[in-house]
């Protein structure tokens, strides 16, 4: 059987003040970082704003490529999780990666512009409880399943001023949960209002020929072509992403290898919790670019 790689793009929340130190360590990637319209020194009293940490996280994973794809086989499939889908259409290579970090903004705005209508929203993460029982749990407090992680994990968002009466519930019925650094109600209804505008952002750019299939969030279907792109890409804003399904098609796709291009690496623990016989690290896992290169090729090998 063939190597067959996937690439990881991570969303919110693993972002850190040092994240663009391993791939601007090498040439091609600083470049490229130097192009790009963000901002690589992070104040960790902004980071977790829409504003700055979209854009980030996007030039991060396509930087970190950058460093890593003239030393990897080509990718058999691109995923990403949350903003993370936008970057995994540059890294495989629908997007231009300027183009890319612009519409990270875009969607970053049109997010936070959520706020105008719903003010003070949230988002939290919860475990210990099956996903149809949280779903009816967070009704009465308006509260929506964002995320599913797993069969008992996932993300919800809602509004701020009912998170601790959600929060007494989850705990009463014994399970987990803890409110993440995100400041709106990504993937729920409460964004509804961005959908139509990030479309237009969408079909106003341009799409290039694509190296690799990307999959989609709310689908957990490979995707190819623009009208695809804007499509996923903009339904995802107010819909659940099923990140459970995703991490299932992955196998099914015949993959044998994923390496997740940061920041963190909760992608990559996910995915090598549920699929062990998936060869699964994050670049963050690792002290050098060198490192990261050394272990891709040798599961790549071996997988062979």
């Amino acid at each position: 059987m063939s190597a067959r790689l996937l690439l990881l793009c991570p969303g919110q929340g693993s972002q850190h003040a040092g994240m663009f130190a391993l791939p601007a360590g090498d040439a091609r990637a600083a470049a490229l970082l130097a192009s790009l319209p963000v901002d690589t020194a992070l104040d960790p009293a902004t980071m977790f704003s829409n504003r700055v940490a979209q854009p980030a996280i996007v030039a991060c994973a396509l930087a970190t490529w950058e460093a890593l794809r003239e030393d990897a086989p080509a990718p058999a499939l691109v995923a990403g999780y949350s903003i993370g889908e936008l970057a995994a259409w540059g890294v495989a290579g629908a997007l231009d990666p300027v183009a890319a970090v612009e519409l990270a903004s875009v969607r970053a705005r049109l997010m936070d512009a959520s706020q105008s209508s719903h003010p003070g929203q949230a988002l939290a993460a919860v475990s210990g409880l099956l996903l149809a029982s949280c779903a009816a749990l967070l009704a009465d407090d308006l509260f929506y399943v964002a995320i599913e992680t797993g069969e008992d994990s996932c993300i919800v968002g809602g509004p701020a001023a009912a998170l601790k009466g959600v929060e007494a519930k989850v705990l009463a019925l014994g399970g987990r949960f803890t409110r993440l650094d995100v400041e709106v109600a990504s993937h729920t209804p409460y964004m509804a209002a961005a959908v139509a505008p990030f479309a237009a952002s969408l079909r106003a750019a341009d799409f290039r020929p694509q190296r690799a299939p990307v999959m989609s969030g709310i689908a957990a279907t490979r995707l190819e072509g623009k009208a695809l792109a804007i499509e996923h890409l903009s339904r995802q804003l107010a819909e659940t992403i099923r990140w459970r399904d995703a991490m299932d098609a992955f196998p099914e796709a015949g993959i044998t290898v994923a390496l997740e291009l940061g920041p963190g690496a909760s992608l990559s623990r996910m995915l090598q919790a549920r699929h062990p016989r998936i060869a699964c690290r994050s670049v963050a896992d690792f002290r050098s670019l060198d490192g990261v290169r050394k272990w891709l090729a040798r599961e790549i090998t071996s997988s062979v």
